[in-house]
């Protein structure tokens, strides 16, 4: 089965090909913060917005190729209640490690498959994680290992390269955790 994925995450896509799911990458192009401010002004919690933000960006694709399975994909950060975006610099992303520095919290992923502008099916899952008590200087060593792009594009913690470093214990599906409950979506992909 071939299938659409709005989102640009090379992550993503990878989690697809090695689960035999072949896709085009068309992403949505939303304004994540703009329907993030709105959603908070509205006390949605992150969850909610994890599963917003998804749907949008699946609805939105699939919107432009009708007749054609699109899946669209978010994940956020919930520490205690908080929403804990996608850093714009470095010095924001500095201030992300500060606040998770020791302490747990959830990375929430949405996922949502349309079909001619509506949402289908939908499915989101929260794992655990516990960032170990790490010095300033440690975190800023970390932070210089990874690149621009990476970091604006996936967060302040890739959990599939050194990211995995930063944490004494996590507890979840691998692959939500990068983004992407693969083994749901498989399922729904094999009734269809």
């Amino acid at each position: 089965m071939k299938i659409i994925l709005a989102s640009k995450s090379g992550v993503r896509k990878k989690i697809l090909n090695e689960n035999q799911i072949t896709c085009d990458v068309k992403p949505s192009n939303i304004d994540e913060n703009d329907v993030k401010e709105s959603l908070l002004s509205e006390g949605a919690n992150p969850e909610i917005i994890s599963k917003n933000l998804a749907e949008l960006k699946a609805n939105k694709v699939s919107q432009k190729n009708p007749d054609k399975i699109v899946l669209g994909a978010d994940s956020v950060i919930d520490l205690k209640g908080e929403l804990i975006s996608k850093p714009k610099d470095r010095k924001e992303a500095l201030k992300i490690l500060e606040k998770l520095n020791g302490k747990q919290h959830q990375l929430i992923s949405s996922v949502c498959i349309s079909k001619n502008g509506s949402m289908i099916w939908n499915y989101t899952d929260a794992s655990s994680l516990t960032m170990k008590k790490l010095n300033f200087d440690e975190i800023k060593a970390y932070l210089e290992k990874i690149n621009d792009k990476d970091l604006y594009a996936y967060g302040v913690y890739q959990i599939e390269a050194d990211g995995r470093s930063l944490f004494s214990k996590i507890e979840g599906d691998e692959n939500s955790i990068m983004g992407l409950p693969v083994k749901q979506i498989k399922e729904y992909l094999n009734l269809l």
